[in-house]
């Protein structure tokens, strides 16, 4: 990535070049959280001492293949910790001719990459031929997230394990349970609390919006028919809306066509995305909303300002939200051999 597209300040050129190259074509597609004590990093260092370097043969192999492995993985994680929990459900495929959808074939989970699946699958596949029958989708997509964020320039934190497979993934249960793209910080808030999440939870975890890109549709009306005002959203940098207008028509744009959530450093996690919300770069209305708000605005300013601070701060989100709705033994879960699959 070359400096000229690495500060909020660059010019309006410059942003609309960066955009132009970073714009690409996609190639394809309530649980309060439970106590730590449930989960522990060494759950499995008996059963299968190298789960982790196992696992982080495939994350690294498919980070240099196929990048967008990184954050399509993570935004797995997300979408299934706040469906159901931390329980695998979202990698469950329908079954055909089944009139109850799964998860991942919800109306908001349409765009989830295949990429993140996949990863999940070769995981899958490595660590049942040397630990059959002993570690969890759930636990593997937890553990893959972690090593994307450090492939992608993150902090490395340890993941706590002993989570079980889900039994439930319903597609009916998703709308309700994740984020949109034009929440409040009310509406933000209060998903997030219902999760047991806090409000600082709430701005560090929207950090992993630092590297990962968004479809048109999740942000053309803030450039052209904010909340019905029939104007572009008045916070966002014109240079920002121009750029993203060049790609993003009002109608009958390319659905396929995405944009960076962070314009200035978008295949590197750091603390960029911080800054643009307060220089308002922001992609999406959620994002920008958390600069504005004088409940989170202070917390968006501090972690700008301070890498190390949101690095250690994320690391901690991270591991609270991995415990939400997270199921344990027979009773409640399963451990499935194929991850699409129930048993």
């Amino acid at each position: 990535m070359s400096s000229s597209c690495s500060s909020p300040s660059s010019s309006w050129f410059t942003l609309t070049s960066c955009l132009t190259i970073f714009f690409l074509l996609s190639t394809s597609a309530s649980f309060a959280a439970k106590p730590h004590r449930q989960l522990s990093v060494d759950y499995y260092a008996k059963s299968c001492p190298q789960l982790e370097k196992l696992i982080g043969s495939i994350t690294s192999q498919q980070f240099k293949e196929a990048p967008v492995s990184g954050p399509a993985t993570i935004r797995l994680f997300f979408h299934d910790c706040f469906v159901e929990g931390c329980d695998a459900s979202i990698t469950i495929k329908s079954q055909q001719g089944s009139k109850v959808l799964a998860e991942r074939d919800a109306p908001d989970n349409k765009d989830l990459r295949e990429e993140g699946f996949e990863s999940v699958r070769k995981a899958k596949a490595l660590v049942e031929s040397k630990c059959p029958g002993v570690v969890s989708c759930a636990d593997i997509l937890a553990i893959e997230a972690r090593d994307y964020v450090h492939l992608a320039g993150g902090p490395y934190y340890q993941v706590k394990k002993g989570r079980w497979d889900g039994r439930i993934s319903m597609a009916s249960r998703v709308a309700s349970n994740i984020p949109q793209a034009n929440f409040t910080v009310n509406q933000l808030l209060k998903l997030f609390n219902s999760k047991g999440l806090t409000l600082e939870d709430l701005v560090v975890l929207s950090g992993a919006h630092t590297f990962g890109y968004a479809h048109c549709q999740n942000f053309v009306s803030r450039l052209y028919d904010y909340r019905g005002s029939k104007q572009p959203d008045p916070v966002m940098d014109p240079r920002l809306q121009r750029a993203l207008r060049m790609s993003c028509p009002h109608y009958g744009g390319n659905p396929d066509i995405v944009a960076p959530f962070d314009v200035t450093t978008p295949f590197v996690f750091d603390h960029a995305y911080y800054g643009n919300l307060v220089a308002k770069l922001g992609l999406l209305a959620s994002d920008q909303a958390l600069a504005l708000d004088p409940r989170t605005k202070p917390i968006v300013q501090a972690l700008a300002k301070d890498k190390a601070k949101f690095f250690q701060a994320f690391g901690v989100a991270m591991e609270k939200m991995g415990s939400i709705g997270v199921k344990r033994g027979r009773k409640h879960g399963e451990r499935r051999k194929d991850c699409s699959m129930h048993m």
